[in-house]
C-alpha cells in the first residue's frame, strides 16, 4: 500500500486541464431561460427515451445536466414519465422490441406534444437501417418535429434541437 502512495505521489496529476468557460453561453442563458418561459409558460419538461441506441447519444444528452451546459439553469428539465413531459427526445433506431413502447410513451405524453429524434440512428436508422429486429428511423414509428443528426450530436446541437421544437411550435 505505501508502494502505491508513493507512485501516486510522484507522478501527480494527470488529467487534461479543465475547460475555459463559454461566455457567449453564459450570456445567452437569460434570453433562453426568458423565451421558454414566454413561449410555454413554465419550465419545459423533457422525457429522454432510449428506442435501441448504443448509448453515444445519452453520454451527450447527460452532458447537458452537468455544470458546464447547466441545462436546468436554463428551465429545462427531464422527467422520469412522459404523463408529465412537453417533449420526447427520443435516441437510436426504434428495436422492434422498443416499437410499442415508444408509441405508448408518445401517447402518453399530453398535448401539445414535441418530439426530437437524436442521432443519426433516431434520424436516418443509421448503420442499422430497417430489418427484422429496427424500424429504423423514429419518424416510421411516431411524428417527428425536429431531427438532430450527428454521431452523437455534440450537446449544443442538442439543445438547438430542443429550442427549435419549442420555438417551432410556439403560438403566433
Amino acid at each position: 500500500m505505501l508502494r502505491i502512495l508513493r507512485q501516486i505521489v510522484r507522478t501527480g496529476l494527470v488529467s487534461e486541464p479543465a475547460p475555459a468557460p463559454d461566455e457567449a453561453l453564459r450570456a445567452q442563458a437569460p434570453a433562453i431561460q426568458d423565451e421558454i418561459l414566454r413561449l410555454l409558460g413554465r419550465a419545459l419538461a423533457i422525457r429522454q427515451v432510449d428506442a435501441g441506441s448504443c448509448n453515444g447519444c445519452e453520454l451527450e444528452i447527460h452532458a447537458l445536466n452537468n455544470p458546464y451546459y447547466n441545462l436546468e439553469g436554463l428551465g429545462i428539465r427531464f422527467v422520469a414519465s412522459p404523463r408529465h413531459a412537453d417533449l420526447l427526445l427520443v435516441t437510436g433506431p426504434v428495436a422492434k422490441n422498443m416499437e410499442q413502447a415508444l408509441r405508448i410513451a408518445y401517447e402518453a405524453t399530453p398535448d401539445p406534444k414535441l418530439v426530437v429524434a437524436v442521432g443519426d440512428c433516431g434520424c436516418t436508422g443509421g448503420i442499422f437501417g430497417e430489418s427484422y429486429a429496427s424500424c429504423g428511423r423514429v419518424a416510421n414509428v411516431i411524428p417527428v418535429d425536429v431531427a438532430v443528426p450527428g454521431c452523437p450530436p455534440p450537446p449544443l446541437e442538442i439543445l438547438k434541437g430542443i429550442l427549435t421544437a419549442v420555438a417551432a411550435r410556439a403560438p403566433g
